[in-house]
C-alpha cells in the first residue's frame, strides 16, 4: 500500500477563537451552584436579596423593558458568573432590575445563550436557574419565530401552551422526571388574556440550528402540531418547571415559516419586524407583568 502525505498550511476555522472560547469555561461544574453563585452576585450587585418574576426578551422584544417599572438598577451579564456576552446581532446582553407599579421585584435578562452557540445546555438554562435561585416564582419566556398560521402576521404575538422540543437534548441530570403536562401555566395564560383577549395560543417547535429551518422541516412541524418554529425557549421552559417555576411564553411572528412565502428568510428581517412590533410589545408586557 502506498501512502501519500499532502503538506501545506493548516487554515483556521472561521469561528475556531470563539469555539476556543467557549471551551475555557470550568469543566463539571455543577450548574446549579454555579446559578446559586450567580445569584449571590446579583444580590451583592443590586443590594437585593430575592426578586418575584424574571423575563427572558427574545428577538424584537427588548424595548419592552424600559416600561416594565422604576429602574433599580443594570450589570452587563458577561460580569456574572456563569453568563458570557452574546453572539448574535440584536440580541441584549444586559440584566436589568426594576420595581413594579405593583411593588414586585422583576429581573430582566435582555438576551439568552442559544443552544446553536454549542455552549451545551447548562449555559442556555443559566439564566432560568439563577433567577430561581434568586427567588423567582415566575419567568416569562419571550421570542421571535417563524409562524406556520397564515392568520398570523409579522407582529402578532402569540401565548404558548404547549412545545415541542425537537433539539435532541436536555437540561435535566439523571433520573430527574419532570411533569410538562402544564409547562405553560394556565393561570399565566389567562392574565396575558386579561390583558389583550385578541391573543392567539399555539405550539411552538424548538430546532437545534442556526440554520433556518427548510420547508421539509416546517411541514414536519406542521403535521406534529406545531404552530410556531424557532430556536429558543423549550430548554429554559424545562429547566423552570424542574425549579418550581410557573412560565408563560410569549412568541412574536417575526415572518413566514419557510416555504409559506415567496421570499427567502433573513435575520434584519426578524430584527425589524421586532422593531415595528416594539410600542406593542412593550405595552403588553408592561400590563402581563403588573397584573401577575
Amino acid at each position: 500500500m502506498i501512502t501519500t502525505l499532502v503538506t501545506g498550511a493548516i487554515l483556521p476555522h472561521p469561528h475556531a477563537a470563539r469555539v476556543a472560547a467557549s471551551m475555557l469555561r470550568p469543566v463539571n461544574q455543577d450548574p446549579y451552584q454555579l446559578a446559586a453563585e450567580a445569584a449571590d452576585f446579583f444580590r451583592s450587585h443590586f443590594d437585593v436579596d430575592r426578586i418575584d418574576v424574571a423575563l427572558v426578551l427574545g428577538s424584537g422584544w427588548a424595548s419592552g423593558a424600559d416600561q416594565l417599572g422604576t429602574p433599580i438598577g443594570e450589570i452587563e451579564l458577561g460580569d456574572a458568573p456563569g453568563f458570557s456576552k452574546p453572539v448574535v446581532s440584536g440580541h441584549g446582553g444586559a440584566l436589568k432590575l426594576v420595581r413594579t407599579a405593583g411593588g414586585k421585584v422583576a429581573a430582566i435578562f435582555t438576551g439568552r445563550t442559544h443552544y446553536y452557540e454549542g455552549r451545551g445546555v447548562a449555559p442556555v438554562v443559566h439564566g432560568v436557574r439563577t433567577a430561581a435561585a434568586w427567588g423567582a416564582d415566575t419567568i416569562v419566556l419571550t421570542n421571535g419565530c417563524g409562524g406556520l398560521n397564515p392568520d398570523w402576521a409579522p407582529g402578532t404575538v402569540v401565548v404558548l401552551n404547549d412545545h415541542i422540543n425537537l433539539t435532541g437534548d436536555t437540561p435535566l441530570l439523571g433520573a430527574t422526571f419532570v411533569d410538562l403536562s402544564e409547562a405553560y401555566a394556565k393561570r399565566l395564560r389567562d392574565v396575558a388574556h386579561s390583558v389583550d383577549a385578541s391573543l392567539p395560543e399555539g405550539v411552538y417547535v424548538q430546532f437545534r440550528g442556526p440554520q433556518y429551518e427548510t420547508p421539509a422541516e416546517v411541514r414536519m412541524a406542521g403535521v406534529l402540531g406545531g404552530d410556531l418554529v424557532g430556536m429558543s425557549t423549550t430548554l429554559e421552559t424545562i429547566a423552570a418547571r424542574e425549579a418550581g417555576l410557573e412560565v408563560l411564553g410569549l412568541s412574536l411572528v417575526t415572518n413566514a415559516a419557510a416555504g409559506l412565502s415567496e421570499t427567502n428568510l433573513d435575520h434584519a428581517e426578524v430584527l425589524q419586524a421586532g422593531k415595528d412590533a416594539g410600542p406593542r410589545l412593550a405595552s403588553l408586557l408592561a400590563g402581563i407583568v403588573g397584573a401577575l
